[in-house]
């Protein structure tokens, strides 16, 4: 994968984003990992997203051909999670971070999280902040071989969601192919 950019996604992006979740829930089940597959999750991450993206938080990375290859979310710190001590506004915060199959091997969420980094350093925070499914092993380790460290973890009786980890903002794991975010586009990036 060579070039890709970011976009701000749009309710025109719906149909898009959710086939980037549901082909990840068929690979996850595939692969023995129960995350999504709860009953109603669905329902619930769709209207979610719609929120997300009416407030300008929810992007779309794209190749040449301008097809979707990834969604990321620029988050609000999740209180379930992050407390006060943690100093929740001194993060940026990723949510709903998914890639197409099809890029599998090309580093392509590597790639989306430094471009998470470097909006976070635009707006002077130090820390690009997340939380996994608490079951999903793979993922914590994928997280851990991307610069984050493991904070704690919570286990609400509501969520099932609670592996905290954390990564400096100043920290690129991929420089040798960065995401662009279009012209104009920069600024939304850095207030959104």
């Amino acid at each position: 994968m060579d070039r890709l950019s970011m976009r701000l996604a749009t309710s025109a992006d719906e149909p898009v984003l959710m086939g980037l979740r549901a082909e990840a829930e068929e690979w996850l089940a595939a692969a023995g990992i129960d995350q999504w597959r709860t009953p109603g999750v669905r329902d619930r991450a769709l209207a979610k997203w719609q929120v997300d993206i009416v407030e300008g938080r929810t992007w779309i990375a794209v190749g040449a051909s301008s097809a979707p290859v990834a969604t990321v979310t620029l988050a609000r710190p999740d209180q379930d999670f992050w407390h006060e001590t943690d100093t929740p506004d001194s993060a940026l915060y990723v949510a709903k971070l998914i890639t197409a199959r099809a890029t599998a091997g090309q580093h392509v969420g590597g790639r989306v999280l430094d471009w998470v980094a470097g909006v976070a350093r635009a707006r002077q925070l130090p820390w690009v902040r997340l939380d996994v499914w608490r079951t999903n092993r793979r993922l914590q380790q994928y997280y851990l071989t991307e610069g984050f460290s493991h904070v704690r973890t919570e286990a609400p009786s509501h969520r099932l969601s609670g592996w905290m980890a954390q990564r400096p903002a100043a920290l690129v794991m991929h420089p040798e192919n960065p995401i662009a975010t279009p012209s104009g586009a920069d600024q939304e990036a850095r207030s959104a």
